[in-house]
């Protein structure tokens, strides 16, 4: 004969898988939402860090920071940031040897997005100070700052 300890926890077993079946839909709700809290985290890490156009003019006044442009050379030559380096991102392996690795970084592209993968090569490469142009060249253009043309 089971014990009645027994019996409770038989109970509240069945008790669970039958509020887990009865509620699946809300459990795979509550996984997927918090998955996507945790996925920017996860993406700016190995990305590095986001700047606003303030916080990179302020990098690039007082640190001497290099701008790597990832745009295309035909798009870099529309026009880019000031005293901008070049670096395609299908190239960017290869290149990243003409970049000074005790300078901080500062990726740019055309509006922000494909700069996290560019950033991301980068600190596989040894560069520890690897920063992406929030908004990229348009947030630059949009706020104003100086275009090279």
């Amino acid at each position: 004969m089971p014990s009645a300890y027994s019996i409770i926890r038989l109970f509240a077993f069945e008790a669970t898988v039958q509020f887990l079946t009865d509620n699946i839909l809300l459990i795979a709700i509550a996984f997927i939402s918090g998955g996507m809290l945790v996925w920017p985290l996860v993406k700016s890490r190995a990305s590095g860090p986001a700047l606003s156009t303030l916080q990179a003019t302020q990098l690039i006044n007082g640190r001497n920071a290099t701008i790597v442009d990832i745009r295309s050379p035909e798009e870099f030559a529309k026009g880019s940031l000031p005293n901008a380096k070049n670096l395609p991102v299908e190239k960017i392996t290869e290149r990243m040897r003409e970049l000074k690795k005790d300078r901080p970084l500062i990726v740019v592209c055309p509006t922000g997005g494909t700069a996290s993968r560019a950033a991301a090569q980068l600190r596989a490469g040894g560069f520890s100070e690897v920063y992406v142009l929030g908004g990229g060249l348009a947030a630059w253009r949009e706020a104003g700052l100086p275009i090279r043309s």
